[in-house]
């Protein structure tokens, strides 16, 4: 490789414009691609086969009106009083009016809303009323049906003694016999007449009497029925009595926006639509805010924050070489490989999902890592140049040298982010494939446009003074004395105190999503947000969809009483501040409500909420009904838990890369297991700051903290893949150092300082440039993008100062030889990886000569007699 790479020094050098019009053609080219082929950007991150989208796929199928993704709009008055009914008319027509956009389902006004549950509500009262009314009018027929039958029964018991009296005389007549006269016979006759009038008359009132007790008793039957249907609504009712569409003063109404699909699948262009008729509603005396589920903008790639990274990075590197033209040249290759890499990965963003975060991760490592690289390999060509070598020579040994680590370390970087594939997230995976692509970019400028654009400068490269000192390196000094083993000592436990002391924080680490709240305060997002919290409470922010599935379908009867059991099983769990119920599918077979939480989306309180609930059977009938949890906030707890789950295994496979390469380069057990010692130490120290500042509110008011919350989700594996390949970057340009010096015969702990002496300078500017452009990073204007920025800066600033430049040296010195033990065996069969060229380095002497054909070498230098020469290189960037 380091021969390829000399050859194309040489070549770039020689053709310098043949190869700068190349890349300008090449960026031409990405440019022409992404214009044709580029697609929209979602700012959604979603995960496919969650416990959230597994129940989004069965209201698809089943209950096909209550799927689909919900937006709110808040519209609060600018006087804090009631909406006049001008007002009132203005929202519906603003919301009328969204329903023409591509991708709307329907909207919803919380005025209509609300006086749907009014209106339910006085029905209630109006009802009981009713009811209370019926039953006392059937009390009062009751007690007039009582008396006629207490009467009746009078009669009929009087008529029985009269017949008594009759049957007596009756018999009388018989025993007289003849005797009787006519006369008494037909006596008895009319009376017996008159007694079976009155008891048909009796038998008629009795049979009146009778329907008019069924009619009673149906009309109770009635008011029963409907008392219990009135029960079962004014429970309902009661589980939803702490939702509100309108807040208590009035003065804030809730408009909700009903998506064809679910939130994170609603084109780009149907939010950006909805969110530029909000900021453009001319509704007077009303502001109109969009939520964070709405207005999840792209966040601009070079805002004002990392514009000044960059200029600071300009300020280190001019500082550093002293001219202005040789601080330009790693600048103009960067932003080169930049422009080409983001084309290019855009390019294909009409085939794959780009999340929003995604092209700005590839431009904050395409400008960090390219930057340095091409640092790297520019500081070697000033070193050789002041060594009295031709200008086309040293470029090309320096792209042979240096430019071969820089390959070496940009593959480590390319290879940890490529493994964020393996943990099977879509999202994840093409962040890693986007940032590698950038990285890959980056070492194809550094390699072969950089080259070109130091040869097209030549000496201007250097000072005048630096010019005019050519050949003269009697001033280098070399250490030649250990550091005192009690500074090993004390600075290996201080240090190692110090980032443990850091890290704390981590233990508490908590992953989650942005939300409105982490906005920008003078966003319409952070606006909404605190308008929904402060007038409506903290879970209105949040609301989840229960989905019941019940064990069987229910007839159309039993709807509410179910809904009813099932609501109120729902209510029980803590943290639950109303339940409102939804409907059944078509079917009957799943029941849906709207769970109101009390605490908002990103809280502990809504997470174990969203558990329980999952885990809770609810008797219904003879069987057990299910419970699914979705919603904007339900997908933001499914995606972070998984994000968790996989985040030690991807740890794992870094941490085996790290050591498997160290391996292989140093040819050593104890310098790659310090090495990746430091490696999570520096992470763990990183994790640390990013809870205290960001989930704490530590120095919230420094970094634009100002409501703390979870740490982004995602955050964490990427910075583990990018603080690797970052962290062997420095590892390998200081340690390879100290190998170099212990192979030429300096003692162990000798070549520790001399090893560090001659990378620490380039090292030092490299990891300012990272810390610069990371952290400049840190104050864009998106919630994502902050912390990233935040993150990236502060770990490299730990691994790069205290780990790689304290603690290691510190650890080789106490290590001393053994640090370089190897077994015999393993060394043979190890490949020799000469990262940094050594092999060419020593058939190249110093002060090569232009007119040497680049095919062929100088006779290689006399080896020296440590059996580890062939291993390093005899020169340092």
């Amino acid at each position: 490789m380091a021969g390829l790479l000399y050859r194309l020094g040489r070549f770039s050098a020689r053709r310098h414009w043949l190869v700068i019009i190349a890349w300008i053609v090449i960026m031409g080219i990405a440019g022409v691609t992404y214009s044709l082929f580029a697609g929209t950007i979602s700012s959604s991150i979603t995960i496919p086969g969650t416990k959230t989208s597994q129940v989004q796929d069965e209201l698809a199928d089943k209950f096909p009106s209550a799927n689909g993704g919900n937006g709110t709009i808040v519209f609060e008055t600018k006087n804090g009083k009631a909406f006049t009914d001008t007002q009132k008319s203005d929202v519906a027509d603003f919301l009328t009016k969204l329903e023409k956009l591509d991708g709307v389902k329907g909207t919803t006004s919380g005025f209509d809303t609300q006086k749907q549950l009014d209106d339910q509500r006085q029905k209630i009262v109006d009802g009981r009323k009713q009811i209370s009314d019926g039953r006392a009018k059937i009390e009062s027929g009751q007690k007039e049906l009582d008396a006629k039958k207490a009467e009746l029964a009078s009669g009929k018991q009087q008529l029985a003694q009269a017949q008594q009296q009759l049957d007596a005389k009756k018999a009388q007549a018989e025993a007289a016999g003849a005797a009787a006269s006519a006369a008494t016979q037909a006596q008895l006759a009319q009376a017996q007449a008159q007694i079976d009038a009155q008891q048909q008359q009796i038998t008629s009132g009795e049979a009146q009497l009778t329907a008019a007790q069924k009619t009673i008793d149906d009309n109770t039957a009635k008011l029963d029925s409907s008392e219990k249907e009135l029960e079962q609504g004014s429970k309902l009712l009661d589980l939803s009595k702490d939702i509100r569409f309108v807040s208590s003063n009035g003065s804030a109404v809730i408009g909700t926006v009903q998506f064809t699909k679910s939130t994170y699948e609603v084109p780009a262009d149907t939010k950006t639509a909805i969110a530029d008729d909000a900021d453009d509603a001319d509704i007077s005396g009303v502001n109109v805010y969009v939520s964070n589920d709405i207005a999840q903008g792209v966040p601009s790639i070079l805002g004002p924050g990392e514009i000044g990274g960059v200029i600071i990075a300009a300020i280190v590197l001019f500082l550093m070489l002293r001219t202005i033209i040789g601080a330009a040249v790693p600048l103009v290759s960067a932003v080169l490989g930049v422009g080409v890499a983001s084309l290019a990965a855009l390019s294909f963003s009409s085939l794959v999902e780009f999340i929003s975060v995604t092209p700005v991760l590839g431009v904050m490592l395409g400008l960090a890592v390219g930057i340095d690289y091409s640092l790297f390999i520019l500081n070697r060509h000033r070193t050789q140049l002041k060594q009295g070598m031709q200008v086309h020579e040293s470029i090309g040994l320096a792209n042979g040298t240096s430019g071969n680590a820089v390959v070496f370390a940009g593959a480590t970087v390319i290879v940890a982010l490529l493994a964020l594939n393996i943990t099977g997230i879509p999202f994840l995976g093409l962040m890693g494939t986007v940032g590698a692509v950038a990285v890959f970019f980056a070492i194809c400028i550094a390699t072969s446009f950089t080259p070109a654009l130091l040869s097209l400068i030549g000496m201007r490269i250097l000072r005048k003074k630096e010019r005019a000192r050519i050949g003269n390196t009697d001033s280098i000094r070399v250490p030649n004395k250990p550091m005192s083993t009690w500074r090993a000592i004390v600075t290996l436990v201080a240090g190692v105190a110090v980032l443990g002391t850091i890290a704390l924080p981590a233990t508490q680490m908590r992953l989650g999503l942005p939300t409105g709240a982490s906005e920008a305060v003078d966003s319409s997002q952070y606006k909404a947000y605190k308008a929904l919290d402060e007038e409506f409470g903290a879970g209105q922010n949040g609301p989840l969809l229960v989905v019941a599935t019940l064990p069987k379908a229910i007839s159309k009867d039993d709807v509410t009483a179910t809904e009813v059991t099932i609501g109120e099983a729902i209510a029980k769990n803590d943290d639950v501040k109303a339940v409102l119920p939804i409907g059944a599918s078509s079917d009957r077979e799943i029941i849906a409500f709207q769970v109101k939480p009390a605490g908002g989306p990103d809280s502990v309180s809504t997470e174990t909420l969203v558990k329980d609930l999952r885990a809770q059977h609810v008797t219904v009938d003879d069987g057990k009904a299910t419970l699914g949890v979705a919603g904007n906030a339900s997908a933001n707890i499914d995606v972070s838990e998984k994000l968790a789950n996989v985040l030690p295994l991807y740890l794992v496979v870094v941490v085996g890369l790290s050591l498997i390469i160290l391996i292989i380069v140093f040819r050593s057990f104890l310098v790659p297991i310090t090495a990746t010692a430091g490696f999570i130490l520096s992470v763990l120290a990183s994790f640390g700051g990013l809870t205290a500042i960001y989930q704490w509110g530590w120095l919230g008011s420094v970094f634009g903290v100002h409501d703390p919350a979870p740490i982004l989700s995602f955050l964490p594996i990427i910075e583990i893949g990018i603080l690797f390949g970052l962290a062997m970057d420095y590892q390998l340009f200081l340690v390879s150092g100290m190998r170099e010096a212990y192979a030429h015969g300096a003692s162990a702990k000798v070549a520790v300082q001399r090893g560090l002496h001659a990378g620490r300078a380039v090292v030092t500017a490299a990891a300012i440039i990272m810390i610069s452009v990371f952290a400049g990073f840190i104050f864009s204007d998106s919630s994502t993008i902050k912390p990233i920025g935040f993150g990236l800066a502060f770990g490299v600033l730990v691994d790069a100062f205290v780990v790689r430049i304290l603690l290691i040296p510190a650890a080789m010195h106490l290590l001393g030889t053994s640090a370089w033990w190897f077994p015999k065996w393993l060394d043979r069969i190890v490949p020799d990886v000469d990262v940094e060229g050594a092999k060419l380095e020593r058939t190249h002497p110093v002060a090569g000569h232009e007119g040497e054909h680049h095919g062929s070498h100088a006779a290689p230098a006399t080896p020296d007699a440590n059996p580890h020469e062939g291993h390093v290189s005899t020169h340092r960037a």
